[in-house]
């Protein structure tokens, strides 16, 4: 009786650990990892590790648990091996997985939680496709490098209008 008291709590545990990395994560991917080399593995996980991010396995009933606890609807996805993916960046953990199944089939997406939002195979690929957030700021400061430039621009071209006129 004791035995199972002590599977129960470490399974408890286990369901809270996930609840966790899962409220804690801007965006969480399940995938199925089956067929992947332990060095894959492993080359896969720093890869995650570079923009921020880690990946575990537990036990579908357990991540099943733990997502029905949170309300989260992703048990049609917890058939056969799955590993789950988390991070702070809303879309370098997608992105990471979704390059490295390119060079390894073995590697499926089956479902994401984006910002609270549950994404599909289809949605996760395109939010692979944004470009990263450094990405991202250098387009935006390019673009705002243009308006200084064009107004300095502007306002030269006015500058020799008026001498013109004079």
């Amino acid at each position: 009786m004791v035995a199972n008291v002590n599977i129960l709590a470490k399974k408890q545990e286990i369901i809270d650990e996930v609840k966790a990395k899962v409220d804690a994560s801007t965006t969480v991917v399940l995938f199925d990892y089956r067929g992947l080399t332990d060095n894959e593995s492993k080359e896969l996980r720093i890869k995650l590790r570079e923009v921020g991010a880690d990946y575990k396995v537990y036990k579908n009933t357990l991540m099943a648990r733990a997502f029905h606890d949170l309300n989260i609807d992703v048990t049609s996805s917890l058939e056969g091996p799955s590993a789950f993916a988390y991070g702070d960046d809303a879309v370098a953990p997608i992105k990471v997985l979704t390059e490295f199944a390119k060079t390894h089939p073995a590697l499926v997406l089956k479902v994401g939680i984006v910002d609270g939002e549950i994404s599909d195979q289809k949605q996760l690929a395109e939010l692979a496709k944004i470009p990263s957030r450094e990405g991202l700021l250098t387009m935006l400061a390019g673009a705002l490098i243009g308006i200084p430039k064009d107004l300095s621009i502007c306002l030269d071209l006015y500058a020799k209008q008026k001498e013109g006129n004079e």
